[in-house]
């Protein structure tokens, strides 16, 4: 194990971290693969430094840690970094047992058993009230948003659900999200919805509290009201398709409620023109994705001479001295990041962006289709869940949605056919890359949609 120098920012003894990474090495080499969240699947975990340990709680109680994965065994490459919290006891409660890494067996921790922090209500309390609580804690800055006090005493509800981040619910009132993979910058989910509500857009959950690290260069996880009785649009879509039942005029009313978002996005942040260049830059850079991804995910590989024909329109837009208006966009619309309020109708939430690309490139403008084509691709989605398949309900819900955007924007993103066309192919390109490496028994869903976008003149 490498013992390259770590930073103590906490309460605390200092000096610790490289025996406090005796205890936790073994441990976090069986437990970090197995979670959804974690980059490094498939390749060899080399070692570990600690960029950054904070004491929430005196001692080591609940640790919180900014956790360096490398693979090469002496440190020498960059890694991922992943935000950690761990608590240690003698004997955790029996409520934790499916939270727990293991047993410590050596450095400081020896003896205790360390569990996931987040999975523990009294644990996930404690950051509540460090959210309740604005300025520095360790290595550790806490923000207060514009919308007032936060409460304190609130029950802490973990929610267990796979996903590329960690979320507690707090009473019926907020939800925490924990980033776990971190990079350098301001997370668009912190700063899209904070430039929505300043621009007024009831749309989208506005940030309550927030917290980075000390010196303000990471984004590491914020706090939101947590809309009770909302659906997820994905459950309800699929409950629409069970008990087969139209979902258009649900369609639609996204629709509008995208538009409108797109709208107070380019209204409270810079917009840009694609020139030529860019629509080239853009096309070449959707073919070597496509390219790439057929080396990886073989049954791709008869599709990609007609799929590049997509790109390849694209760039004839670029050849035509065409331009193209580009904004800050969602990244990553689908149904699953669409709430139903039952008192204010549709909500969009998770503007994280696809969480394996790189920051710099989620925070990119890009043409209001991306996010159409995204939730294009969801509409298929869910058609192809249900048994028997149903390809006229996906179809008919793709034209609702695009008609309501149409109402509130005053532009049908149907009418750019080439850009929509090339962004719903890239989209389902990169669905299909996932696939293989996280679900391979969804695989049939977004090839089967290549091999329709393949065959469109």
């Amino acid at each position: 194990m490498s013992e390259a120098a770590a930073r103590s920012t906490g309460p605390g003894p200092r000096g610790t971290e490289p025996e406090l990474l005796l205890s936790l090495e073994p441990l976090l080499r069986q437990w970090l693969p197995r979670q959804r969240w974690f980059a490094g699947k498939g390749r060899a975990l080399g070692g570990f430094t600690l960029d950054a340990v904070t004491r929430l709680r005196p001692g080591d109680a609940l640790l919180h840690l900014l956790l360096r994965t490398h693979r090469a065994p002496d440190g020498t490459d960059p890694g991922d970094c992943y935000q950690l919290l761990l608590g240690a006891a003698r004997t955790p409660p029996p409520h934790l047992a499916t939270a727990v890494l293991g047993q410590a067996t050596r450095g400081p921790l020896a003896g205790r058993i360390v569990h996931e922090g987040l999975q523990d209500p009294g644990h996930a309390a404690v950051l509540l009230e460090r959210l309740r609580t604005p300025g520095v804690l360790g290595g550790l800055r806490f923000h207060r948003g514009p919308s007032g006090d936060v409460a304190g005493g609130l029950a802490a509800r973990p929610l267990t659900a796979e996903q590329s981040n960690s979320s507690v619910v707090y009473g019926d009132a907020l939800i925490a999200k924990v980033f776990r993979r971190v990079v350098p910058g301001t997370n668009p989910d912190l700063e899209l919805p904070l430039a929505l509500a300043r621009e007024g857009c009831d749309r989208v959950p506005a940030p309550v509290a927030w917290y980075e690290t000390a010196d303000g260069t990471t984004t590491l996880g914020l706090l939101q009201p947590y809309l009770k009785g909302a659906v997820d649009g994905w459950d309800l879509a699929l409950k629409h398709l069970a008990d087969d039942e139209e979902f258009t005029a649900q369609a639609r009313q996204l629709g509008r409620a995208t538009g409108e978002v797109h709208l107070a996005l380019a209204r409270a942040l810079p917009t840009v023109t694609y020139t030529p260049a860019h629509l080239e830059h853009l096309a070449a850079t959707m073919t070597r994705r496509l390219e790439a991804t057929a080396q990886q995910v073989p049954a791709l590989a008869h599709l990609v001479p007609a799929l590049r024909g997509a790109f390849d329109a694209l760039a004839g837009l670029a050849a035509d001295g065409r331009v193209r208006q580009a904004q800050r966009v969602h990244g990553d619309l689908h149904l699953g990041q669409c709430l139903r309020d039952p008192a204010h109708g549709w909500r969009l939430i998770d503007f994280e962006g696809e969480p394996s690309r790189p920051l710099a490139e989620r925070r990119m403008p890009h043409p209001p289709h991306r996010d159409v084509a995204g939730m294009l691709r969801s509409f298929d989605y869910a058609a192809a869940s249900h048994r028997p398949w149903n390809p006229a309900w996906s179809t008919a819900c793709r034209a609702a949605y695009c008609a309501g955007y149409a109402e509130s924007t005053g532009q049908d993103p149907r009418d750019d056919d080439v850009l929509l066309r090339a962004y719903e192919t890239d989209k389902a390109v990169y669905e299909s890359l996932y696939e293989a490496r996280h679900r391979p028994d969804w695989l049939p869903v977004p090839l089967g949609a290549l091999e329709r976008l393949a065959q469109r003149p």
